[in-house]
């Protein structure tokens, strides 16, 4: 989770708290794969911001309680990220879509898949079958297709694919 933003950050929070109010701030940074002090960081704007409350539940032990104001970002961050998931995957799935209609042109029937994130690979996988185009395993001698963050493109010298 080191990549994501404040935005990302408050809606896991929020999340973790509301499945175990009784969290430690070790447990929350385990758990989200960042260091306390950025979990601490985090709750305190929250707090400061009055999404969420902490109150003492022992000498040493803090619980936090998500506020209204909390449950109405938590459902606002979540709609947020819906949308934003789905855009990803229409541009994803577009942009394969027209690598997928070159490769056809060129009557390629089989491709290579390599890099980019397991979820993207996903969506251009399934959008290869979609289109009839069978994923070869790695080291054969289908052309491949590469995915670099959001762009896909073939990497043949043999195949000109614009």
């Amino acid at each position: 989770m080191n990549a994501f933003s404040s935005q990302e950050r408050y809606l896991e929070l929020l999340e973790q708290i509301e499945e175990d109010p009784n969290t430690t701030q070790a447990t929350l940074a385990d758990r989200m794969g960042v260091a306390i002090g950025t979990v601490n960081w985090h709750l305190k704007r929250m707090i400061e911001k009055g999404y969420i409350k902490a109150t003492r539940a022992g000498r040493r032990k803090l619980r936090y309680i998500i506020t209204p104001e909390g449950i109405a970002l938590r459902a606002k961050l979540t709609v947020d990220y819906v949308k934003t998931s789905m855009d990803l995957y229409r541009l994803i799935r577009k942009r394969m879509t027209a690598v997928a209609q070159k490769l056809i042109d060129h009557g390629i029937s089989a491709i290579q898949l390599a890099g980019g994130a397991e979820d993207i690979r996903d969506i251009c996988r399934l959008t290869c079958l979609e289109h009839g185009i069978e994923i070869a395993p790695e080291g054969s001698h289908a052309p491949l297709v590469v995915i670099d963050h959001l762009k896909i493109f073939l990497q043949d010298a043999t195949t000109e694919v614009p």
